[in-house]
């Protein structure tokens, strides 16, 4: 029972530290390690991000919130109608999640935020000249980009 009387609410709650912050290495390791599970984060992408999380992606890319939207597949409208509901909807989080994982990794592989950055925005060789950030636009591409980095992580760069 809660302090009014009512059943207590049986949903899990969860501190107000932001998935993508997390994914960005932007999140205290300690309490975000604890926090984020995979199977907190694909709760999280079940339940649709609050439209906040894309503010965090802007910021960790340094990007206009316009070409992030676009590059996430979220129109100008859609976009409004997101910031009027506070939600994004399941394939929209998945997709600003996919990002920020790998901007997450471009960090750990390039050390500093602007290198990342400027990797993920420029033509790779690895990438046959694409752009990492346009070849993530799916989940295949995302999955290649992620293997480069790897094997540039591992200096098996090809």
């Amino acid at each position: 029972m809660n302090k009014t009387g009512n059943k207590a609410d049986t949903k899990k709650t969860y501190p107000e530290l932001s998935v993508v912050a997390y994914c960005l290495h932007d999140a205290p390791s300690a309490i975000a390690s604890a926090e984020y599970s995979t199977s907190r984060l694909v709760e999280a992408i079940e339940e649709g991000l609050a439209v906040e999380e894309l503010e965090v992606l802007r910021a960790g890319l340094d990007m206009p919130m316009e070409k992030l939207a676009s590059r996430l597949g979220i129109s100008k409208a859609t976009l409004h109608r997101r910031k009027r509901t506070g939600r994004l909807e399941p394939e929209e989080s998945d997709r600003v999640l996919r990002f920020a994982r790998l901007t997450g990794k471009a960090v750990e592989v390039f050390e500093t935020k602007e290198n990342a950055r400027r990797w993920l925005s420029s033509p790779q060789a690895g990438l046959g000249g694409a752009v990492p950030l346009d070849y993530a636009e799916t989940e295949l591409g995302a999955r290649e980009v992620e293997d480069l980095l790897g094997r540039i992580e591992y200096g098996v760069y090809s």
